[in-house]
């Protein structure tokens, strides 16, 4: 059976809960709950398993903060004998309009302090990412305010809906590979 590393970025503690830039941590928990999977407490995060399609599921939060999520990517890897193949990041951006998906297999950090982590620590960009939009809807200078924010009246309407696509994304991307589930997800 398969084994794949899903890393769902974010930063831990209550006043990071529920912003655009803790999407991963919330892709991460609403798989973990469809799948009746529970996060326990570990080195460097929480982690959760669960089986689906023929693949073994490994779900990452990291604890570090999001400037150090390489740390914790890294331990996982080499802790769970997955290949960097396997490995999907859950990630925001803000180049995305809000809720739309763009998985890739390998890229830049785009100047996201996680992804820039994770690249520093595997010394490659290649491994998949799914990016989540969280749309740019702020004034130049108040990027940090924005991706630590609240989600919008109008984006919490849809929120769980595109979080739920997300999460059959990364399904898809462990159960059929990257390149269907890019096609399938890609801009949806």
């Amino acid at each position: 059976m398969k084994k794949i590393l899903l890393v769902g970025l974010g930063n831990p503690g209550d006043e990071y809960a529920h912003t655009r830039h803790n999407i991963g941590f919330q892709v991460l928990d609403a798989m973990a709950s469809a799948h009746k999977a529970r996060f326990e407490s570990v080195r460097h995060g929480w982690l959760a398993h669960f089986r689906s399609k023929g693949a073994l599921f490994v779900l990452l939060k990291p604890n570090t903060y999001m400037n150090l999520s390489g740390k914790a990517v890294q331990h996982w890897l080499s802790e769970e004998r997955i290949a960097t193949e396997a490995l999907l990041v859950v990630t925001d951006d803000l180049a995305l309009p809000f809720g739309v998906l763009r998985m890739k297999g390998k890229g830049g950090d785009g100047g996201h302090n996680g992804l820039k982590s994770i690249e520093q620590m595997l010394q490659t960009q290649n491994y998949a990412r799914l990016r989540f939009g969280v749309g740019s809807d702020f004034q130049k200078g108040q990027q940090v305010d924005y991706v630590l924010g609240r989600w919008s009246a109008d984006e919490h309407a849809s929120l769980s809906e595109r979080i739920d696509r997300a999460v059959q994304a990364c399904i898809a991307f462990g159960s059929a590979g990257l390149q269907l589930a890019m096609t399938q997800f890609n801009g949806t």
